[in-house]
Order: C-alpha cells, then sequence, then structure tokens
C-alpha cells in the first residue's frame, strides 16, 4: 500500500490536523500489530493515512 499522494495534495483543510490523526492512528496500528498491519509489511503511517483518507476511522479533537 502506498501514500495516498493524491488524497493528500487535494487536501484543503487544517494540515494540522491531518498530521496529528494520522500520527496518532499509525502509533495505534503499531501497538495493535493486526493482520492488517502485517499484510502492508509493518508500513503503518501509510496504512493510517489511507484509513483516515478513506474515513474508516474518525477523529475529533477537544479542547480543553
Amino acid at each position: 500500500m502506498i501514500m495516498p499522494l493524491e488524497q493528500l495534495i487535494n487536501y484543503n483543510t487544517n494540515s494540522y490536523e491531518l498530521a496529528v490523526a494520522v500520527n496518532r492512528r499509525a502509533f495505534q496500528l503499531a501497538v495493535l500489530k493486526t493482520p492488517e498491519v502485517e499484510k502492508n509489511n509493518g508500513k503503518v503511517v501509510s496504512l493510517a493515512a489511507q484509513q483516515v483518507f478513506g474515513k474508516q476511522v474518525d477523529y475529533r479533537f477537544i479542547n480543553g
């Protein structure tokens, strides 16, 4: 699986939010070590980006 560059280029909202969401999801995937991660040769960042862009993972920021 490769990084979704076309979606990244066309992303026009807060890039900091995107970076944090992908980073946190990649950490979760690295800890969980699911079969999906193994299938992706352990490349958790590209998998996390695919999941965030594909809306397979919801994220939100809590002010506080």
